[in-house]
């Protein structure tokens, strides 16, 4: 790799198509987004999709590169294009406050969810109305750690690609299946149609985890739905699932933010899917 940057100016065009990718209506037009940081740049050069290998072009900076070299190495022999970059130009690309001296850019990855239904998921996480980027990329991860099969979000729920959801996923966007722009009466309907009990997952639901823990009703295949930060579920949603069950609190907090509820709901399901032996 030589030693001086190969992209000397922000303004090259190159960068400004990198840049464009921070905005949604860019993204799905050349159904390309960003991945940031060693860990998200390892997991798509890991990756390969339909399509072939998902991380197709890399700028790094000369300081990232020799701190990174296997990660650099990953990425070259995965097909993409490496660009030493100044730290400047990686600046102009990056959404986050501090780079971290490594950019992607990687191929669309969702997976229809004609295909998640197909294949007889257990345990899967929906995720309707949920807004907040970050959120949903941690719910992601939530589910990844949990062993779930599949996430499905919503046409009315947050852009996946978004970069402060795919940074949030620390690396879970890759490991999973993962639909898009499905609606939720489809999601809920299709996850039924395989076999799937549906739960909704909102403070007020009329059943307690506890309870249908200690009923041995968890372990069969689920699909647990997640409502919006703010206001949860709305009732039509909450019409539509099999049951709707609130995570107890047994202490004096007022209540638990998404992402905690959400870990905490799939890993009861795991848990009791693995002590019935429905999981490896």
């Amino acid at each position: 790799m030589p030693a001086a940057p190969e992209l000397i100016s922000p303004r090259s065009s190159r960068i400004t198509a990198a840049r464009r990718l921070a905005k949604r209506n860019f993204r799905v037009k050349e159904r390309l987004f960003l991945a940031e940081g060693p860990q998200a740049v390892r997991e798509a050069a890991g990756h390969r999709g339909e399509d072939g290998p998902t991380l197709v072009e890399l700028f790094v900076t000369l300081d990232a590169a020799e701190r990174y070299a296997d990660i650099v190495g990953e990425a070259r022999a995965a097909g993409a294009r490496v660009h030493l970059a100044a730290e400047d130009v990686i600046a102009g690309i990056s959404t986050t406050v501090t780079p971290q001296g490594l950019v992607g850019i990687c191929r669309f990855l969702d997976t229809p969810f004609e295909e998640i239904v197909e294949a007889g998921p257990r345990l899967v996480a929906v995720l309707a109305h949920v807004r907040d980027p970050g959120n949903a990329g941690t719910v992601l991860r939530c589910a990844d750690a949990a062993g779930a099969d599949a996430v499905v979000l919503t046409d009315a729920s947050v852009d996946v690609y978004n970069p402060k959801a795919v940074r949030a996923s620390v690396g879970s966007l890759f490991h999973l299946p993962v639909a898009v722009g499905v609606s939720v009466a489809d999601a809920v309907a299709g996850l039924k149609s395989a076999g799937v009990r549906v739960l909704a997952a909102d403070g007020a639901g009329e059943h307690d985890l506890d309870d249908e823990l200690d009923r041995g009703t968890m372990g069969g295949p689920t699909a647990w739905v997640f409502g919006n930060e703010a206001w949860g579920l709305p009732e039509e949603t909450r019409a539509l699932a099999d049951a709707v069950v609130r995570v107890p609190i047994h202490g004096k907090a007022e209540s638990l933010n998404l992402a905690t509820a959400a870990a905490v709901c799939l890993y009861a399901s795991a848990r009791a899917q693995r002590t019935r032996g429905a999981r490896p």
